[in-house]
């Protein structure tokens, strides 16, 4: 029988929690699942996990304490290799809290659970608040949360996890077979390929993420998991878990998984795209009547005021979603990486912000971000500056890129209200010179925050640079 309605995929809307929501120490299920060790763990600012690993007996002593936590010297954020950046030293330590919300089982580690948590000071400001100004997931909670008070939205968001399975790493990477875009080749029975993606898929299920699917990509031993969306602190939590459970089930049987964004440029890079929905909004009270509205008649009249601002403050964004200069080796136009123009388009892979799905059930993808990048702070930048353009009731002024921008002639960018197009940085270096030139999102993200980041940035770009190229990747691909 054939198709009657236009309406396809599957319809996710937000829920008033998560799905492991624990009040006490006590509800955690550590007993039941055979729990020996608890993880405390956190992202730094360069998307680099670490951890620290507690025997349950302590971590539920430290429950037994009136402020549960442990303790991290300040240049814990700050770290790139053993050096510390520009602001950090060994002065100082924050308290980390751990938010048992965030506990899951980590089932490439028998016996061991992970929780994320807070980073916070010792002694409270003078408003009385214990937040440290550096901590990435209670950052991304604030913008959340504000989004939500003054402007009624909320949202979902899921990511696609691209990383290429490696045999060796030095003195040059090499990938696990030589097959193509999902191919039945790259994945046969009794591989080591296959038992790898095998064991991802469990583990993940087994750790409570929503796995929709994993398949080959194209390039070398590249292959793609795909998770299902959640609210953004949650789904930030669950991409980090995802990434520890490939790389320890690749790890397992011998083999390296990297997220690094481009190994070869004959070759397609890894992406780490953001799919973002937007639900509520106060701009969609002024109805569907705003002049804008014939550029974009799909989107709500809140959707447009969220992209046209997230197109405006794009190219400042990239310094969070594209930290590395690898990043910019693989978002180039004409090979469906999202191209350099700030605009976006329906199904269009040659745009950074793709919109995808039926009318009515849409949602937003965000192709200019790569596994370098933390979580944390891409959904803080994108939703931050989304949010300012529903705030401020901006009109959308750009249309629908309905064929590459770069492919485009000035008549053609015209009609969609690419006049004067933003384009993307093309080095790290000038992403970050428009970050820390982007008042807005200075504000914020907070100055402090703003100016120590940028610091650690340029730190890291210096670190990954090795004597020769190959040694450059081989670094390149052993941190990422």
């Amino acid at each position: 029988m054939s198709a009657t309605t236009e309406d396809y995929g599957v319809v996710y809307k937000p829920t008033p929690t998560g799905s492991s929501s624990y009040a006490s120490v006590d509800d955690l299920p550590l007993q039941r699942l055979g729990i020996k060790f608890v993880r405390i763990q956190w992202v730094d600012l360069t998307n680099t996990v670490r951890f620290r690993v507690l025997p349950v007996s302590y971590f539920k002593k430290l429950y037994t304490t009136p402020r549960p936590a442990v303790g991290l010297a300040h240049v814990t954020l700050g770290l790139v290799g053993t050096a510390a950046a520009r602001g950090f030293s060994g002065s100082g330590e924050h308290l980390y809290v751990p938010d048992l919300s965030s506990f899951r089982v980590c089932p490439y580690a028998p016996g061991h659970a992970v929780v994320m948590g807070w980073f916070q000071e010792k002694m409270p400001s003078p408003t009385g608040s214990f937040a440290s100004e550096l901590c990435p997931r209670a950052l991304l909670k604030r913008i959340v949360d504000d989004a939500q008070e003054k402007a009624g939205l909320s949202f979902l968001a899921g990511f696609e996890s691209e990383f290429i399975l490696l045999s060796a790493t030095s003195p040059e990477p090499v990938a696990v077979n030589n097959a193509g875009w999902s191919c039945s080749a790259k994945s046969p029975s009794g591989s080591v390929e296959n038992a790898v993606l095998e064991e991802i898929a469990e583990d993940l299920l087994e750790a409570g993420i929503e796995l929709q699917m994993y398949h080959a990509e194209s390039a070398p031993g590249q292959y793609e998991v795909v998770t299902g969306p959640l609210p953004p602190l949650e789904a930030a939590d669950a991409i980090v878990h995802t990434r520890e459970t490939i790389r320890n089930v690749a790890s397992k049987h011998g083999l390296r998984a990297t997220f690094a964004p481009r190994l070869h440029s004959d070759d397609c890079g890894s992406g780490t795209h953001l799919h973002l929905s937007l639900h509520g909004g106060s701009a969609d009270k002024a109805g569907s009547k705003r002049s804008d509205a014939s550029l974009a008649p799909t989107l709500t009249p809140t959707e447009r005021s969220f992209v046209q601002s997230l197109l405006t403050h794009l190219p400042a964004l990239c310094a969070l979603t594209l930290p590395t200069s690898a990043s910019y080796a693989r978002v180039l136009d004409g090979i469906w990486s999202g191209g350099t123009y700030a605009c976006w388009g329906t199904d269009n892979k040659e745009v950074p912000v793709r919109l995808c799905g039926p009318r009515g059930a849409h949602h937003f993808e965000l192709k200019t971000v790569d596994g370098t990048a933390s979580p944390y702070l891409v959904l803080a930048g994108v939703l931050a500056a989304g949010v300012r353009g529903v705030l401020e009731g901006h009109a959308l002024t750009i249309g629908d890129c309905q064929v590459p921008a770069a492919e485009m002639n000035r008549e053609q960018r015209a009609a969609v209200g690419l006049v004067n197009p933003g384009r993307l940085p093309r080095t790290i270096g000038d992403a970050r010179k428009l970050l820390a030139g982007d008042s807005y999102l200075g504000e914020a993200l907070g100055a402090v925050f703003v100016e120590r980041y940028i610091a650690v940035n340029e730190l890291l770009e210096e670190f990954m640079q090795a004597d020769t190229e190959a040694a450059t990747v081989t670094r390149l691909v052993e941190f990422y």
